[in-house]
């Protein structure tokens, strides 16, 4: 930009700033007039009023709602948010009532101010209660003071002046030109496709979730993918509405993605691999898995990692990387059929077809364990101190457990072994000691010595 040209921005933005100030002092001496001055001492005293019958009334109707039990939450939440803005709602009410009495008995004019508060303090109501549908807190607030700002402006007759002071301060470079005017344009409009995209979401997100016909698998990929359309079609509308050229834009996209490729590569592995587990059906919300030591069942599919939570109560966050390329067992993939091992040993004066009818009977009579696919008990080695067994059951609630059950078939093995008399023999050691020989000397001395005895 040549200096006449940021001359002459700099005298227009002088000039416009200099009419609203003239603007804003113009209406404060409009203010001061007597017919005006009593309707700001009615506002003031309104003000008061409202404030005063908060105070009468916020105890009581607290403790008015710890009395209500059993209600729905929607009423609950209903009477905070009304006891919350018992102020602002009690001035709506007390200015509009004034409103009315005073035009009846007076002039209209002579109420038009306290006309135009009321007005202000009504949108300020409705601006309040309608941000509360944005969770994030920050946003909200912003949303909130912005929209406060922009009511009173345009009902007190200053937001002309404003927009025209807005759009003149500008960052330019070459054709492209970025005002704090377009600026506020484009997060107001963006915001708005960003809250609309998140209804719609939630909407979708309800529907495919509770369709039976699809599976869990891809109900997540399908969520996934419209968020994604969703919140980018927000974003890029958003821009194009306040005049953004996304020619370049695309360009410059580009570019930043081969950069990010390069430096964000374990994040993009994340991403992708998380598409492929939706995709190939793989592992699904419900499942139960183990990843290396982590045993439990799957939360959540998200976009970077995967939720565990272990019988422990401990959420792990698993990498979708570290499921693709580790070895993974998924107890629930087909079915939730998950056959169990155990082993244990008896001693070898016990009959072992009688050890072996007495642990199928101890594994059924364990709740878990299904009876239509009975216990198997097997010889499977002559060990050392005992004869050794494997039991093998079968169970179809993984999500239940795995260590309480073999537990359980442990405590059903010991106490139908100790009703019918089966030993579970255990290593024993045999110390002995030699009277002839001397602890004092070694051992080779004591041999020598035994030799020459002999001799």
């Amino acid at each position: 930009m040549d200096p006449e040209q940021q001359s002459l921005q700099l005298g227009q933005l002088h000039s416009e700033v200099t009419g609203l100030l003239g603007r804003a002092e113009a209406l404060l001496t409009t203010m001061l007039q007597p017919w005006r001055l009593y309707q700001l001492g009615i506002i003031v005293a309104l003000v008061v009023l409202a404030f005063l019958l908060r105070v009468w009334l916020s105890p009581r109707m607290k403790a008015w709602m710890r009395s209500l039990e059993g209600r729905p939450k929607w009423q609950l939440r209903l009477l905070l948010i009304i006891h919350n803005r018992l102020t602002l709602i009690f001035f709506v009410l007390a200015t509009w009532g004034t409103v009315a009495v005073m035009q009846q008995v007076t002039w209209p004019s002579r109420s038009y101010i306290v006309s135009i508060a009321a007005t202000i303090a009504t949108a300020w109501l409705l601006i309040s209660l309608t941000t509360r549908f944005i969770r994030n807190t920050f946003l909200q607030r912003l949303v909130r003071w912005g929209a406060w700002i922009w009511v009173t402006l345009y009902f007190l007759g200053l937001w002309s002046s404003t927009e025209t002071v807005l759009d003149s301060v500008a960052f330019e470079v070459g054709e492209f030109r970025l005002s704090i005017l377009g600026l506020l344009q484009a997060l107001i409009i963006t915001g708005l496709l960003f809250f609309f995209a998140r209804i719609i979401l939630k909407a979708a997100q309800g529907k495919i979730r509770t369709n039976k016909d699809i599976s869990p698998s891809m109900q997540e990929l399908i969520i996934k993918v419209l968020q994604i359309v969703l919140f980018g079609a927000a974003f890029f509308l958003g821009l194009k509405a306040v005049g953004f050229d996304l020619t370049g834009f695309a360009v410059l996209s580009g570019a930043i993605g081969i950069g990010l490729g390069f430096g964000l590569q374990k994040v993009v592995s994340n991403l992708v691999s998380g598409v492929i587990i939706l995709l190939d059906k793989s592992i699904k919300p419900g499942d139960v898995i183990t990843v290396g030591e982590t045993f439990g069942w799957i939360n959540s599919l998200g976009a970077r990692y995967v939720s565990i939570t272990t019988r422990n109560g401990k959420e792990y966050l698993i990498p979708n990387e570290d499921l693709i390329t580790q070895q993974v067992v998924n107890w629930s993939h087909s079915n939730d059929f998950v056959r169990l091992d155990i082993f244990f040993g008896t001693a070898y004066h016990d009959d072992p077809h009688e050890v072996r009818r007495i642990a199928i009977e101890a594994a059924k009579s364990v709740d878990r364990v299904l009876s239509w696919r009975p216990p198997v008990c097997h010889i499977v080695g002559f060990g050392d101190s005992s004869v050794d067994y494997i039991l093998r059951f079968w169970i179809e609630d993984p999500t239940g457990g795995l260590t309480n059950i073999r537990g359980n078939v442990y405590l059903a093995l010991w106490d139908g072994f100790k009703e019918h008399n089966i030993s579970i023999p255990f290593p024993q050691r045999e110390v002995r000691m030699l009277e002839d020989e001397d602890p004092s000397q070694p051992a080779d001395a004591v041999a020598r010595e035994a030799a020459g005895k002999a001799d």
